[in-house]
């Protein structure tokens, strides 16, 4: 490569790369700058540079079919090729990026994703992050980001950044290839390949008319020796014979929040905002304050959430930062070095205390923003689109909206549009929730609302403009991008509640082939389907879907058989399934619940005999897991199965002196998880609990403890004071003495005894 050439090696995402690229590029003053960065992306990537645009940004490239891979380049304020574009655009010199066009680079990957063993990948990571943590220790540092910020980012002499990182990178890049290995590992090669079509590409400039002293080329440092290496530029054989996958791309905004979670080099920044203020103190040519600047941030956020950080222990922090820094002759306090002191100085050295605060001064909250037309995917048009048909467009603001909904036609209006725009509003939202959009946010309702009825909250964030770019991964449409989501959860479905969830949704999102898909899948689980858990659960989507009735305008007579299949099956595995642990209860007593629920509102429609039935059995039966019991002889209570005679009974049953404590406390958990009003009022039934818990021995009565502990957990505050009431007046000790001293603030000797309980062992 020609030796005029000026190439200036970067890490991304670092400010002091972008501080000397300025400088550089004010020194050359280039006509014309070439940046690593899909070629075929120039046009959108030069967007940056406008003034609306607000970092962080990513530029994101996808495969429109399967399988689908995508690459993403993501933009702070202080990215060295966004400070490039946004100069280069100023100064009117010409701007392109040079590296592998989208097609080529997503076909690379589908192939290594298919043909590349993940060990073999892992093996070639390994090794080459190896590389980096073997030169931070050899300088006595814990990791290589607290090398690489104390020996480049706080190194602000010129031309010491651009040579040292060239230097570093092309040694690294020497011991990677010099390792011995069978074959080139595989990222190498590919590097070779990028590299070649990069120096296709600065030859094209140069055939153009651009003098290579015009020119400035921006990298990533690792390419530079490849770049400047005697290996010829890749041909027009060359590129016409390498495969291409058909894509797309756009630019979208981006956040620190998902900047940070994103690892590896290149692709993230583990703290965006602190590098954000380490590159506005560069800036301001003050990069001595930003320690001062850190540890005051921090302060105020503890400060904010109540905790003592005083001026002084600011001071503290700071002089302790720079003992630290001082230890490993560093001009300035590495963000290790300030974490250190953080912990120290506020957190009385722990991390716990100051961990939150950290966590928002490292990251932040930043999210970019683009203006309105800027690089739009189709999902993102279709999303307007719907916006303005359903005349939702007001709803687009930060501040969270109420929106109520009445699936019923409107027959006072002219047009069948205005007639059914809140059925199809609700069919839009709903596919917003598949595709975990989170504009709108479904309220619960009670059980005894109107199947026509729904309840929204609709809030528009710029994490809402994110979720709509990835949800373009999945299809151009929201239809067609809900379709595929659902059809790929159906596809990996084995789980029979599952599908009947999917049924339900395909119907509110009005996908009506999904939908068929949906059922013929659910009955062929339905064959071989033996849990209880699964089969009740099922029952209660296809049960809530034919409350609708033809509301949404679908077809819910087929599900009618298929939903009295499911519930009978279910009622006929209640017993086997309450033969099971303590830790299976909970869940199994939730599904029973479940089918008492159906049974009530589908009653015309269920065989509520049968159910009733296998209760009776569960309920009378000792063999079976004691709260299973207890729930289900609450609902005999509920539905007058049961009278009061029953009740005494069972209860002096259930909870007499030679009842193992676990075995009658379990039991009257499950009882009052329901109809606990109705408790209140059966006097007998706190009579024997009573005369119960007062036979028991140390040992049981602990063991008692912990089951009825959590059982009057639930209670509400006015159920737990009629219940001490209840219990004064059995004692003799008043009833409003009693309820005092029983909901009385707990002392610290009786804390410690309840805790204890947590440790208990029950030696089974």
């Amino acid at each position: 490569m020609n030796k005029d050439l000026n190439i200036f090696g970067v890490r991304h995402l670092s400010p002091g790369a972008s501080y000397h690229l300025i400088q550089y590029l004010e020194e050359k003053k280039p006509k014309c700058i070439l940046i690593e960065g899909p070629s075929d992306g120039t046009e959108i990537l030069l967007e940056l540079a406008n003034k609306k645009v607000k970092p962080p940004v990513a530029f994101l490239a996808y495969t429109t079919e399967l399988p689908i891979e995508t690459i993403l380049y993501p933009f702070a304020s202080y990215s060295p090729e966004y400070q490039a574009v946004c100069w280069g655009v100023k100064k009117k010199a010409e701007v392109r990026f040079i590296d592998l066009p989208c097609n080529i680079f997503l076909k690379i990957r589908q192939e290594r994703s298919r043909e590349l063993p993940d060990e073999e990948q892992k093996e070639f990571y390994t090794f080459h992050n190896g590389l980096y943590d073997k030169l931070a220790s050899y300088y006595g540092e814990e990791d290589y980001e607290s090398y690489w910020e104390r020996n480049f980012e706080h190194n602000l002499q010129k031309d010491t950044f651009r040579e040292g990182l060239s230097l570093q990178t092309g040694e690294m890049r020497d011991m990677v290839v010099d390792k011995e290995y069978e074959a080139v590992p595989y990222d190498y090669s590919y590097n070779l390949i990028r590299e070649a079509y990069m120096r296709r590409e600065i030859q094209r400039a140069i055939n153009e008319g651009f003098k290579p002293e015009d020119i400035v080329v921006i990298v990533g440092a690792y390419h530079v020796k490849g770049i400047l290496s005697e290996l010829p530029p890749m041909s027009d054989e060359d590129l016409k014979n390498i495969p291409r996958a058909d894509s797309r791309m756009t630019l979208m905004p981006y956040s620190y929040h998902r900047l940070s979670s994103r690892t590896g080099y290149g692709a993230g920044n583990k703290a965006p905002f602190y590098f954000e203020l380490m590159w506005k103190c560069l800036q301001d040519n003050a990069l001595t304050s930003l320690p001062s600047i850190y540890l005051s941030m921090i302060a105020g956020e503890l400060r904010q959430k109540g905790n003592n950080a005083s001026s002084a222990s600011v001071i503290e922090a700071v002089r302790l930062a720079n003992s630290l820094t001082s230890l490993r002759n560093g001009s300035l306090p590495v963000l290790k070095d300030l974490h250190d002191a953080v912990i120290t100085c506020f957190g009385g050295g722990e991390l716990s205390p100051v961990a939150e605060a950290i966590n928002m001064v490292d990251i932040g909250t930043a999210i970019g923003s683009l203006p309105e037309g800027v690089s739009q995917t189709p999902v993102q048009e279709d999303m307007n689109q719907e916006l303005k048909r359903l005349k939702l467009t007001q709803y687009k603001s930060a501040v969270a909206q109420d929106l109520s909904l009445d699936l019923r036609e409107n027959i006072k209006v002219k047009t069948k549009e205005a007639a059914f725009i809140d059925l199809n509003r609700s069919t839009f939202l709903h596919r917003l929730e598949v595709l975990k959009i989170k504009f709108a946010q479904k309220l619960s309702v009670s059980q005894d609302s109107a199947s026509w009825a729904e309840k929204w909250i609709l809030r528009w964030t710029p994490e809402t403009e994110i979720e709509i770019v990835e949800a373009n991964l999945k299809g151009e449409t929201l239809e067609t991008a809900a379709a595929f989501e659902l059809k790929e959860q159906l596809e990996n479905c084995t789980d029979i509640s599952q599908a009947a969830k999917i049924i339900r949704q395909a119907c509110e999102c009005n996908l009506s082939k999904l939908f068929d898909n949906a059922v013929s899948t659910l009955q062929s689980l339905l064959v071989d389907s033996n849990n209880f858990r699964e089969v009740a659960y099922a029952a209660q989507e296809l049960s809530y879907l034919i409350q609708y009735g033809s509301i949404r305008q679908f077809n819910l007579e087929p599900l009618i058989p298929i939903m009295q299949q499911l519930f009978l099956r279910a009622s006929l595995l209640l017993t086997d399934a309450s033969s099971c642990d303590e830790k299976s209860s909970s869940e199994i007593a939730k599904a029973i619940n479940v089918m008492d629920l159906i049974s009530q509102e589908q009653y015309d429609q269920v065989d509520v005999n049968i159910w009733q039935q296998e209760l009776q059995k569960l309920a009378w039966r000792d063999d079976l897991n004691p709260k299973l019991s207890g729930v289900a002889f609450s609902l005999l209570l509920e539905h007058n199965l049961a009278d009061e005679d029953d009740c005494a009974k069972e209860v002096s049953r259930r909870l007499s002196p030679g009842i193992p404590a676990d075995i009658g406390a379990g039991w009257f958990e499950g009882l009052s998880g329901r109809n606990r009003y109705a408790l209140l009022s059966r006097v007998t039934l706190w009579r024997e609990l009573d005369s119960y818990v007062q036979a028991l021995d140390e040992d049981e009565f602990f063991r008692s403890v912990v089951f009825l502990r959590r059982a009057f957990g639930d209670f509400e505050p006015n159920q737990k004071n009629s219940i001490a009431e209840l219990l004064g007046d059995i004692w003799g000790t008043g009833a409003e003495a009693t309820a005092e001293i029983l909901q009385a603030e707990l002392t610290e000797q009786e804390t410690e005894k309840l805790d204890e309980l947590n440790d208990f062992e029950f030696d089974f």
